[in-house]
């Protein structure tokens, strides 16, 4: 007896929809992290792009993890969205828009409790603890309003 093992086509009527998917939110992504660049650029004393490119590690820690808490709120905002794009979409980009605000707010108010003056350390050639504590609280931030969206 000859046994055919017979293999079925595989359904990828859900492909275009997930290729979309990942198109809209990485380019939500991307407008919500240069958004989040600007407004930790703008809320930080001195030209925090002009620092980062003048290689101050400071500046690229303090960029790099307000970005980073940036991105956990846009990931979670995304992960609770079950599945529904447009949902998904909205709810990224309004959670998005608070996380930042928040987020601002937040590391900028620790910077005047702690009496940090991140200006100063921004110009520094070595890390600072103050930057240390400044990308610690952006982190922070971060994960505090990724946590309160579900």
């Amino acid at each position: 007896m000859t046994s055919y093992l017979a293999l079925s086509a595989p359904d990828l009527s859900g492909v275009p929809e997930g290729i979309a998917a990942i198109v809209l939110y990485a380019l939500l992504g991307l407008v919500l992290m240069v958004l989040a660049f600007y407004v930790i650029d703008w809320t930080t004393p001195g030209k925090l792009r002009d620092f980062v490119r003048g290689g101050y590690p400071n500046a690229a820690l303090i960029t790099s993890s307000g970005l980073l808490a940036m991105a956990l709120v846009v990931v979670v905002a995304i992960w609770q969205s079950f599945g529904d794009l447009g949902t998904g979409l909205a709810t990224a980009a309004i959670y998005g828009v608070v996380g930042i605000v928040v987020q601002a707010l937040a590391v900028r108010f620790l910077e005047l409790v702690v009496n940090i003056n991140i200006g100063e350390s921004l110009k520094r050639e070595a890390f600072t603890s103050e930057a240390w504590v400044v990308a610690g609280a952006h982190l922070a931030i971060g994960l505090v309003v990724a946590a309160s969206i579900s």
